[in-house]
């Protein structure tokens, strides 16, 4: 079982989450350049999502009407809340689309849903501050807690497969958000194990509302719920609530011997900038990441199949175990967050259309008896290499191919991509689609000269992080 310390019966995965938090020094300019990037593209997925109906429903606060003297204000939008629900809320928009970063490992997620905690907490504490006549918290702070945040929650999720055991990776969420929103409240070493203890205790989501037959929209307000009870946890702990010290480790009571099957959960790596300098961005379809380089393939493949569809006997799409597991889908699909978790709908959309967009999730699309179609001439076989190759930590490929074969005994070409537009391989061709993507996604909320003085800051390194988080969160405030 996982070891505690001997001098202070304390398990060491906690202490060592709230040394990082604390005391580590982080050097890496590409960590935090990634991160500037990390932080446009997470916002504007969040300024997307505020065109769905579906997602709008579930924001504001809980009581309509609440006012919240320095409170945390939420981008797109004139709500001003506590610092628990603007982390709900923020999280809760940028999660809809599934459209942000990603992080694939035993265990997967997207460690840019801590952003809904940390800017909230930034926001409220900056506007406190101010109003004590004391010093903001800069943008360049919110960037350094979003490489901490995706560094705990990445570790963590390397080797722990919470997955194989029917948890959901939200859990790795709100553990990140809960140790970076205490150290931003100024908490101490105690505090942030303290706080640390309570989210592992807390469990997690099951992920059946990820599966057949319980798809639904939870999936895209799950992040929000968890980083924002890490805000909640935190301010808990600095309002001096006690914590557990063998909340892991404890014989029989413990997280691993309750939800982990007795397993140790271990750190693959000393924590430092591995997750922010290795992140995924989902550059061009907003779809299960699994599937992006099947996307990619389908794509490729659209101008020659198009004119072919009544001749196509069978589709095969070559995978690794991971899409296997939790995309491979059969069947109905019964509302858009079952379609955009299926690789053979995605791969059918790049086929048809030649491309995939948030709204092609959506009930009048699906109805296209086409996809349906080809849905049901695709098989999926899983390639051992690509398995292989997907959790090497020096390749970390999320490889797919796609080949058509006609009735007439022909084939198409069979298109590989193992490595995702968005992948640390092809960061430099990424970079300006992922600004593309951002000024596409702002055209959506904001009219051209608000959007252009958003543009202004988030495209400077320097300028961004010396701006204090007040002003920057009013920058997209309507």
């Amino acid at each position: 079982m996982i070891h505690t310390s001997e001098e202070t019966k304390t398990d060491i995965l906690l202490e060592k989450m709230a040394d990082y938090v604390l005391d580590k020094e982080i050097a890496s300019s590409e960590a935090y350049e990634t991160a500037r990037y990390v932080l446009l593209d997470t916002l504007g997925c969040g300024i997307l999502a505020l065109n769905y109906p579906e997602c709008t429903k579930l924001m504001g606060p809980i009581v309509p009407g609440t006012t919240v003297p320095n409170g945390s204000r939420v981008p797109g939008t004139s709500y001003v809340l506590d610092p628990v629900r603007g982390a709900f809320n923020i999280g809760c928009m940028i999660r809809w689309l599934d459209y942000n970063d990603t992080w694939l490992a035993a265990e997967w997620g997207h460690p840019s849903d801590n952003l809904g905690g940390i800017l909230a907490v930034a926001d409220y504490l900056s506007q406190v501050r101010l109003a004590e006549g004391k010093e903001p918290l800069k943008m360049h702070d919110v960037l350094e807690m979003m490489i901490k945040a995706h560094e705990i929650q990445g570790v963590l999720a390397l080797e722990n497969s919470l997955n194989r055991v029917g948890l959901d990776h939200v859990l790795l969420v709100k553990v990140a958000t809960t140790a970076v929103a205490v150290k931003m409240l100024g908490g101490s070493r105690e505090e942030i194990i303290n706080a640390l203890s309570n989210a592992w205790i807390d469990n997690s989501s099951l992920r059946t509302y990820r599966h057949a037959p319980n798809t639904g929209s939870r999936k895209s307000w799950a992040a929000g719920d968890a980083t924002s009870r890490g805000v909640h946890l935190a301010l808990m702990a600095m309002k001096g609530e006690m914590g557990y010290p063998q909340a892991l480790s404890a014989p029989g009571w413990g997280f691993q011997d309750v939800l982990f099957k007795e397993k140790e959960l271990k750190l693959a790596r000393e924590l430092d900038a591995y997750v922010m300098e290795n992140v995924l961005f989902k550059v061009s379809y907003p779809a299960e990441f699994h599937a992006q380089t099947a996307a990619e393939c389908a794509v490729k493949l659209h101008p020659q199949v198009l004119d072919r569809l009544n001749e196509i006997a069978r589709i095969t799409i070559t995978t690794h175990e991971s899409a296997i597991r939790i995309i491979d889908k059969k069947g109905p699909l019964h509302n858009p967050a079952d379609r955009d978790h299926c690789i053979q709908y995605i791969t059918a959309l790049g086929l048809l259309k030649g491309d995939i967009r948030a709204e092609h999730y959506e009930d009048d699309v699906a109805r296209d008896e086409r996809i349906d179609e080809l849905r049901g001439k695709m098989e999926v076989v899983e390639s051992e290499q690509y398995s292989i190759d997907y959790l090497d930590p020096n390749k970390r490929s999320i490889a797919n191919a796609v080949q058509v074969h006609y009735k007439d005994g022909t084939s198409s070409e069979c298109i590989e991509c193992e490595y995702p537009l968005g992948h640390r391989f092809r960061r430099e061709e990424a970079i300006p689609k992922i600004l593309e993507k951002f000024s596409n996604n702002l055209k959506t909320h904001y009219p051209s000269k608000h959007k252009k003085k958003i543009e202004e800051v988030l495209y400077q390194q320097e300028k961004l992080g010396n701006m204090n988080v007040k002003e920057f969160v009013e920058l997209f405030l309507i």
